[in-house]
């Protein structure tokens, strides 16, 4: 009984003198608690983002081009990183916002070959201002040594001038405008199915 009783007397004054220092430094028992709502919040996004994935799959992911134009600019930029997913590019992200160097989705196929993606979303679509040279530029500059991109895609649900399509040739970017966007948003081809002159499978495209 009497080291019983001894026992519960430490345990009493060490839980005493932890409260009382913690009491002393309440910044500790914030951070710990930040921390906490932290890895909180990213398993649940984690979580989340895995049902999303499983949705995506399960569904046989489709978009029509009504649906694509009516989207915004950022959320045209997640339904691309789906249509990837969806293709078999388990690691596809989007990455577009301020500082992205030109690439709005990245991915990596089931051949091993790098994915970088600009989107140009059109609210009008056919009829809007069409995507040309200068928009390709910083693609080209930064899609293989930046982003140590394979394959380089400018993708838009409007249309590419004549220009900006030859440019895109020579350096060898590749073009999805909103034709070759509807077949494959609302087909079951991957993209790289409906793409020409694409480098072998783990093999880079020469700069």
């Amino acid at each position: 009984m009497v080291l019983v009783a001894v026992a519960v007397t430490a345990i009493l004054s060490l839980t005493v003198t932890a409260l009382r220092w913690l009491a002393a430094h309440p910044w500790i028992v914030a951070a710990v608690l930040l921390a906490a709502a932290a890895a909180t919040g990213a398993w649940g996004w984690r979580h989340r983002e895995a049902a999303r994935w499983q949705q995506v799959r399960a569904s046989g992911l489709r978009y029509a081009l009504g649906q694509l134009d009516g989207l915004h600019h950022r959320e045209f930029e997640f339904a691309v990183r789906d249509l990837m997913r969806r293709d078999g590019c388990a690691d596809a992200a989007q990455v577009g916002g301020r500082g992205d160097n030109g690439a709005d989705v990245k991915a990596t196929d089931p051949f091993g070959r790098r994915w970088v993606i600009q989107c140009k979303h059109k609210k009008a679509g056919w009829s809007g201002k069409p995507v040309g040279t200068p928009d390709l530029h910083v693609l080209n500059g930064t899609g293989r040594q930046v982003h140590n991109g394979d394959i380089l895609v400018m993708l838009t649900n409007g249309r590419i001038t004549a220009n900006a399509a030859a440019f895109a040739k020579s350096q060898r970017l590749h073009l999805v405008d909103r034709h070759l966007l509807a077949e494959w948003a609302s087909g079951t081809r991957p993209l790289w199915d409906l793409l020409r002159a694409l480098p072998p499978a783990g093999r880079q495209e020469a700069p």
